[in-house]
């Protein structure tokens, strides 16, 4: 086995699609994004993930680790892990805005509960809205293996920003 190897990542530019979203809810962007209509964001080509469910307070990403994401001590970094979590969870709260409306995470909190390999399967990361209001907005994930297994929970908050 070769000890060096090489990865080329490949994205569409993020920008030139901003005016797609004009007019959309939360939900409706997202479900672009889900049909094809409109290209993933550059974070989830780089980390291999994908948004592959969306619903009204509801956001469903996988992704596929592999050694590419390994850490110091032979696991798959959190960081992994954690791009999931905030994607599903905040996406979840993205499908409840209303068009011109939109958010940033302010807070993520996850707790581990078993590694990830790159045998692990895919990742998945099912994000829920538990509270959208005026101005914060809350969310819970949990991740699983590719057999179910639960891999982790996680909450997050979210500032709403209304023009």
């Amino acid at each position: 086995m070769q000890a060096t190897r090489e990865r080329l990542v490949r994205w569409e530019d993020p920008l030139s699609h901003l005016a797609g979203f004009e007019g959309m809810t939360g939900l409706q962007a997202l479900q672009a994004i889900v049909e094809g209509r409109v290209p993933p964001p550059p974070i989830a080509n780089l980390m291999d993930f994908t948004i592959v469910e969306v619903d009204q307070g509801r956001a469903v990403f996988e992704g596929l680790p592999g050694e590419h994401h390994y850490n110091p001590i032979g696991s798959v970094h959190g960081a992994f892990a954690l791009a999931l979590f905030d994607s599903a969870m905040s996406c979840a709260i993205h499908t409840l805005l209303d068009v011109g409306v939109g958010y940033t995470t302010t807070d993520v909190q996850v707790r581990f509960i078993r590694g990830i390999s790159k045998d692990s399967g895919p990742i998945r990361c099912e994000g829920t809205a538990l509270h959208v209001g005026r101005s914060t907005a809350v969310a819970e994930g949990k991740l699983y293996d590719g057999s179910r297994k639960l891999l982790g929970i996680g909450t997050t908050a979210c500032a709403i920003l209304r023009r």
